[in-house]
């Protein structure tokens, strides 16, 4: 097994606000080992984002961060801003959801590497810098001829190729990608995971995946964390966590999965809960269909039901 580059120990990320902090991530614990691939699926508000700029030091001013990040044995809360700033590109990278909103459009592409590649190496030069921007866009299936041209020249999927390889150039320990194929069609997105699978061996990185598509993390990911309301819900491999889910709310998520042999649709009861009041107890109780009363009294430790796949429920033996 291999050693693990990123360790997240009780992480707490509470967004401060007039009527109260809004608990987005609230004690989660888990670790990113080297070379791996780890899925963060979970609904929308979940705290997925969160934990990924969190990770990055990307936070709005005053946000409430507590718990221990530690990268390759370097603690990553309380590092300075120029501390966190020279990590960035060179040990943690990070893809956008949306390339778009992220490329300037008033620089061209090779603009955009030479002005990454500088700022982290000012000996490099321009030349130096473009050679390498180059390289890595080749493998990503972005051709020479387009490297002076604007963003706005590309389609959805090439702006997310070049996005890739921005994240790529300076070649980092840890790469987050959230959400990275929600704004493309199934065919790009099928492209872009293929580049997702080729990453670890090409570059030997460790990739943390956020995404709420199920069907990617199957693909790629060898490792899944569902989180609900902030909390980790269920932790292990795809495998397990794919064919013998325990948590009720991991079983929820697959059972709404729309497939060749679907033919019903199925849902989840209710909505997500408030992460400014979350409910006490087990975060999931008031749509849990086995719902206990000791589910709202008490919060479910995470457990271990089988080696390696962990569970926050009273009753998850129930379902091994």
């Amino acid at each position: 097994m291999n050693e693990p580059v990123l360790v997240v120990q009780d992480l707490r990320v509470y967004y401060r606000t007039k009527r109260g902090p809004v608990k987005a991530v609230d004690g989660v614990t888990m670790e990113l080992r080297e070379g791996e691939t780890v899925g963060i699926v979970g609904e929308t508000g979940c705290g997925k984002s969160t934990l990924g700029k969190s990770i990055l030091g990307l936070l709005p001013p005053g946000t409430e961060v507590s718990g221990s990040l530690t990268l390759r044995d370097r603690e990553l809360l309380g590092l300075s801003p120029g501390e966190y700033r020279r990590l960035r590109g060179e040990e943690l990278a990070l893809i956008f959801q949306d390339p778009m909103t992220r490329l300037d459009p008033l620089m061209t592409i090779r603009a955009h590497f030479v002005e990454t590649l500088r700022a982290h190496d000012r000996t490099m030069s321009r030349d130096d810098a473009s050679e390498r921007a180059v390289k890595v866009l080749r493998s990503m299936g972005v051709p020479d001829s387009r490297l002076d041209h604007y963003p706005h020249e590309f389609s959805g999927g090439m702006r997310q190729r070049i996005m890739i390889a921005m994240s790529l150039v300076l070649r980092p320990k840890v790469l987050i990608a959230d959400e990275p194929t929600t704004a493309l069609d199934v065919i790009v997105e099928a492209q872009i995971l293929e580049i997702f699978k080729d990453l670890r061996e090409a570059y030997s990185m460790s990739v943390l995946l956020i995404t709420h598509n199920l069907g990617i993390v199957a693909e790629v990911c060898d490792r899944v964390g569902v989180m609900y309301a902030g909390k980790l819900a269920e932790l292990g491999s795809v495998e397990d966590v794919f064919r013998r889910p325990i948590h009720p709310y991991t079983q929820g998520l697959l059972a709404s999965t729309i497939h060749l042999g679907t033919k019903e649709l199925k849902s989840i009861d209710g909505l997500p809960p408030s992460l400014m009041d979350p409910p006490s107890g087990c975060r999931f109780h008031p749509r849990c269909p086995f719902v206990k009363e000791v589910c709202s009294r008490e919060e479910p430790a995470m457990v271990e039901f089988r080696p390696g796949h962990f569970a926050a429920c009273h009753f998850g033996a129930d379902f091994l």
